[in-house]
């Protein structure tokens, strides 16, 4: 007995001495192309009239196709054709109809048209609403439909089609869907000539039928979107509107099916989720698979996708970083992306020393693990980093984080010089480059206005610097001292923080939530910045929902917002300073501003192509704001990713987020590292094992020695 125990025991020990004990994913899939990568947020909405945050475009840019797309590698970024053979060039109409020039002015026309024409070939992935039978009528359509099932996978019937433009035409139909609730449903009514009187007709067609009844929108007719043929369609546009363009590489122009949008509204679908919003059907190069976004969910390879090529072109230093390694090629490369809900850092930042994650971001905890910052300023990998072989991908997002005053506010608002000259001191007394230095672990830029880099208008160097703020000393620029800030406080009629005429003390009130800037630590530096110019801030916490209702009221004084672009204009961002978007009338502009001049420059720049003399307006209405200061400009974050060796062709990018299909994974390479970096500790197996024998040995040899005993007779 005790000879086979120790031999089992041996058996086992070497068996596993093989493996890596400790791998979350099976042990088959170490060669395969496959990415593993986490997520934090489940995404609430997959449908593409209701989705609207990164967190879900992570998944549905991967599977849905809009007409356009982003150039991966070119900066600025550039949009270029994605199902449709060409960039639309819209057609001008004046109010009666007559055709107009390129270069008419914006306010001689009234509608601008948009033709579109799709690339042939291009079909949908596998699934159970294409699924036909003899007689080509639907299989899975009628009662009982979903009896029985639970998962898409439950249909063993699928079926494709080619996309046509009536995929389309339907989806923008469906932003007017009164049960949707699509997010740019106002923006785009007040745009697209009948959707507004379509979303009515929706509206009053609901009152009269049951809360889950299917509404075909094929019945319901919308005037500014007309189908040319099977490939071809037309939208009109109030106005001119160059922006439409970026909306045209946004998933809510993407394709939906009419049979698709009819399968999922059948009885007993929604109780299951089996619906739009949970398994979203497109033309993209992957297809949800697994959908549990409590846990995993996973995106597989769509074998109806059309091979598309790898771009051969981008920026300077493209070529140096490997970018263009796969000039050409087909993609997408990557067979299946694995994304598993990490809520804690800390686990998702071993599993990636570990090779079972291939990128990550940093987190303030892993910050000074992974990167050294000199004293210039510069960031470098750590030592641990780069002998794993990992890379380092940094870059400025096109997003603006800022303080707010509300200019509606006897105090700290209107365009007096007097109420511009507080506001200027504050700018210059928030040091933003400490900020960044000790919350952000020095990933941002301060910025110098409302235009984050990348965006057309953003100039860098001495070209783009806050004069009212900073000076160009040396090549850089450097923030005016506090000694300035006072002096502007005395000529607003401050000295040494009280009124000039009471002597009563400034303070001031700043609204904010809990986290984010309403961190201790973070307010506590607050209250030194404005200590500097002898004013007493006054922070009021708040819950989110209590906080949007003081905007929304104007009830407040200074706020922090952020803004991440949406489309890669400077429209974007303008916009939220544009009088007429005052918070107080339900738009963007929270801080109230209201500047004729600027207001003016807005509806010319609006509108422009980017050209010089759009720039020269611009930089206009950029100095406008500078010297009124309706916000202390902050800062622009900057993104730090981390990648291992084997994931090829990783670029940031902030406005085009089908970004999967240009990424590589070396899968040899992966399982060799993973192998290397993960062997099992086998010595307390050993030392274990040689305490048993020892254990077991005087045992073992006190049953031999009376096994061999000879037994005498009496």
């Amino acid at each position: 007995m005790g000879k086979l125990s120790i031999s089992l025991l041996l058996c086992v020990f070497l068996a596993a001495c093989g493996e890596v004990w400790n791998a979350p994913y099976g042990a088959g899939d170490d060669g395969r192309e496959i990415l593993y990568t986490a997520f934090t947020d489940r995404p609430k909405h997959l449908d593409p009239a209701q989705s609207y945050t990164e967190d879900e475009n992570t998944f549905i840019a991967q599977i849905y196709e809009p007409p356009l797309q982003y150039h991966y590698l070119r900066r600025p970024y550039e949009l270029i054709p994605a199902t449709v053979e060409q960039l639309p060039h819209p057609r001008y109409f004046a109010a009666d109809g007559r055709a107009l020039p390129d270069d008419a002015p914006a306010e001689a026309i009234a509608e601008s048209v948009y033709e579109l024409k799709l690339r042939p070939g291009i079909r949908y992935q596998p699934h159970p609403a294409f699924a036909l039978d003899a007689a080509e009528q639907p299989v899975y359509l009628g009662p009982g439909a979903a009896e029985g099932r639970q998962r898409i996978a439950d249909f063993p019937q699928v079926g494709t089609r080619e996309l046509v433009a009536d995929d389309y035409i339907y989806q923008i139909k469906r932003l007017a869907h009164p049960r949707l609730h699509s997010p740019i449903f106002g923006m785009m009514a007040e745009r697209i000539v009948g959707l507004r009187e379509l979303g009515d007709a929706l509206r009053e067609a609901a009152k009269t039928q049951p809360a889950d009844a299917w509404f075909d929108l094929d019945a319901y007719p919308l005037s500014g979107v007309e189908r040319v043929d099977a490939q071809t369609w037309r939208i009109r546009i109030r106005g001119k509107y160059p922006q439409f363009a970026y909306w045209l590489a946004m998933p809510f122009f993407a394709p939906v099916p009419r049979e698709v949008d009819r399968f999922f509204a059948q009885p007993g679908m929604r109780e299951k989720n089996l619906t739009l919003d949970w398994w979203p059907v497109g033309t993209g190069p992957y297809m949800l698979t697994e959908n549990d976004p409590n846990r995993r969910m996973v995106l597989s390879r769509n074998p109806n996708f059309r091979s598309e090529p790898y771009p051969c072109d981008g920026e300077p230093g493209d070529a140096e970083a490997g970018l263009l390694a796969d000039c050409g090629k087909p993609m997408p490369f990557i067979e299946q992306a694995v994304f598993t809900r990490e809520k804690e850092a800390i686990p998702y930042w071993n599993k990636f020393l570990q090779g079972y994650y291939d990128a990550s971001g940093i987190s303030s905890d892993s910050f000074d693990q992974a990167v050294r910052v000199n004293v210039g300023g510069d960031v470098a990998l750590s030592d641990e980093m780069r002998d794993k072989g990992i890379s380092l991908l940094t870059a400025v997002r096109s997003s603006t984080f800022y303080m707010g005053f509300n200019m509606q506010d006897a105090v700290v608002g209107g365009l007096d010089e007097k109420a511009a000259k507080l506001r200027q001191a504050v700018s210059i007394a928030i040091d933003q480059e400490e900020f960044i230095s000790i919350f952000q672990n020095g990933r941002g830029i301060a910025a110098q206005g409302p235009i984050p880099p990348g965006i057309f208008g953003y100039e860098d160097g001495e070209a783009g610097i806050n004069r009212v703020v900073y000076d160009w000393v040396d090549g850089r620029a450097v923030r005016k001292s506090p000694e300035v800030a006072r002096r502007l406080m005395v000529e607003a009629g401050y000295p040494n923080g009280r009124h000039a005429r009471t002597g009563e003390p400034l303070v001031l009130y700043l609204d904010t939530t809990g986290g984010g800037m309403g961190d201790k630590s973070r307010l506590d530096w607050l209250n030194r910045q404005f200590a500097k110019i002898d004013v007493q801030l006054v922070v009021r916490s708040t819950d989110f929902n209590r906080f949007q209702d003081k905007l929304r009221k104007g009830n407040f004084q200074l706020f922090y917002l952020g803004w991440n672009a949406d489309y890669p204009d400077p429209e974007n961002f303008l916009f939220l300073l544009h009088g007429p978007e005052g918070r107080l009338q339900g738009g963007a502009n929270s801080a109230n501003y209201e500047n004729p001049v600027y207001d003016r420059l807005f509806l010319r720049m609006k509108d422009m192509e980017n050209t010089p003399e759009r720039l020269h307006i611009v930089r206009q209405m950029t100095d406008i704001l500078r010297y009124d200061a309706p916000w202390v400009f902050g800062l622009h974050p900057k993104s730090y990713t981390l990648t291992h060796r084997w994931l090829k062709n990783r670029k940031p990018n902030d406005v085009g987020n089908n970004t999967l299909k240009y990424q590589r994974i070396d899968a040899a390479d992966r399982a060799a590292a993973r192998q290397a970096w993960n062997a099992p500790a086998s010595w307390p197996l050993w030392t274990g094992l040689l305490l048993l024998v020892l254990i077991s040995l005087p045992a073992i040899l006190a049953y031999r020695r009376r096994e061999r005993a000879v037994v005498r007779p009496s």
